[in-house]
């Protein structure tokens, strides 16, 4: 029987057992340029079989949080490779996820202080981070302005571009976060997508953007080393799609020719509940039908795994279990698991925004 512990592959990334930290936001990037204390944090959980960072941003337009690093400029690639050196010298393998906000923003975040950009001129019932006095402060999201069409394919190429600055830092290879209620996923989902061009209405039209994206970073990198997250029913960020099984059951036969490295999956609400009644969605099923189509991607599954829940769901067909807030309080994780416990309690003051109190201070299991 496969185990958590076992070693497997992520396209041509060598795992060393099939854990993987979840990207988790921490707001811990002043200017957008990751510091020294990110390599000690993510060097300490390199004992999962892979690292996914925290978002990051592809380009200023792409920011939707004070203080998170960016993957777009000189100097953000260089406090990358540090980060990327540390987790490799710890036996670790690390991926970064490439983000673009879309509406999930505010105006002070955003180039010369415009309206964050969307599929249409929806604003999202939800909020961001500023950083006010030093503070990290909750704000709504500002009005967004709608993509004109000749101004897609600079977001492709800004993925495309990430992707490469990636993989100039030190990367194992990159994830495409299209999940949560961010650009790509504003696309292709019908409550935030009401265009009547080639990038709305049907199905075909509100994923061409993910595939249209995920084209170009598999195609400047190569697939086996792009990984890509998605959220069917999730209603993070005030995202809602009337019909997702087809939408999905399109997204991932289009995925299938890529040869992508994993495919991310986030099951039900974001931190929230695995089932929501109101929103049915069967992931087994997908699994079974891209599988039949031809796809090898490893299968990552994600959302209030502990032990037994993790092992059911490799016995099930998944291929790799993401853990999230666990990596927050207990940076040896895999060593806790193995021994079924004890684990730290997180400190949720301290999730968002600060310095090494509550991120690089967890005790190891040795000297809990």
């Amino acid at each position: 029987m496969t185990t958590l512990f076992e070693p497997t592959t992520a396209g041509s990334i060598q795992l060393a057992n099939r854990i993987v930290m979840a990207p988790l936001t921490r707001n811990r990037a002043p200017g957008a340029v990751p510091t020294p204390l990110m390599a000690t944090y993510y060097r300490q959980r390199a004992s999962a079989g892979l690292l996914i960072t925290e978002a990051t941003a592809i380009s200023h337009q792409g920011q939707g949080y004070a203080d998170v690093p960016g993957l777009y400029a000189p100097d953000q690639i260089e406090g990358w490779k540090p980060v990327t050196r540390a987790v490799h010298e710890a036996g670790g393998k690390i991926v970064v996820q490439l983000w673009h906000v879309g509406r999930v923003s505010h105006t002070e975040l955003q180039p010369g202080g415009g309206a964050p950009v969307a599929p249409s001129a929806i604003r999202a019932k939800t909020k961001t981070v500023l950083i006010k006095e030093g503070v990290p402060t909750f704000v709504e999201t500002s009005e967004p302005r709608a993509l004109a069409l000749d101004e897609i394919p600079g977001i492709v190429d800004d993925y495309r571009r990430a992707a490469l600055a990636a993989i100039e830092a030190g990367f194992d290879g990159v994830e495409i976060h299209a999940a949560n209620g961010y650009l790509i996923d504003q696309f292709l989902k019908t409550g935030s997508n009401q265009r009547t061009d080639a990038y709305g209405g049907s199905i075909e039209n509100r994923a061409r953007l993910l595939i249209e994206v995920t084209q170009a970073v598999a195609g400047a990198i190569g697939g086996e080393r792009t990984g890509i997250r998605l959220s069917p029913v999730t209603p993070a960020n005030d995202v809602l799609d009337d019909d997702p099984q087809p939408l999905f059951d399109h997204v991932m036969r289009q995925l299938v020719p890529l040869g992508l490295a994993y495919v991310h999956f986030i099951e039900g609400a974001t931190g929230g509940p695995r089932e929501i009644p109101d929103r049915p969605f069967d992931f087994g099923a997908l699994r079974l039908a891209y599988r039949a189509a031809g796809g090898r991607a490893a299968w990552m599954v994600n959302n209030g795994y502990d032990l037994s829940l993790a092992e059911r769901s490799l016995r099930e067909g998944a291929d790799l279990v993401a853990f999230g807030k666990l990596f927050i309080a207990n940076p040896d994780l895999v060593q806790r698991l193995k021994k079924g416990g004890p684990f730290n309690d997180p400190d949720r003051t301290t999730f968002y925004g600060g310095g090494e109190q509550g991120y690089t201070d967890y005790p190891a299991l040795a000297t809990s």
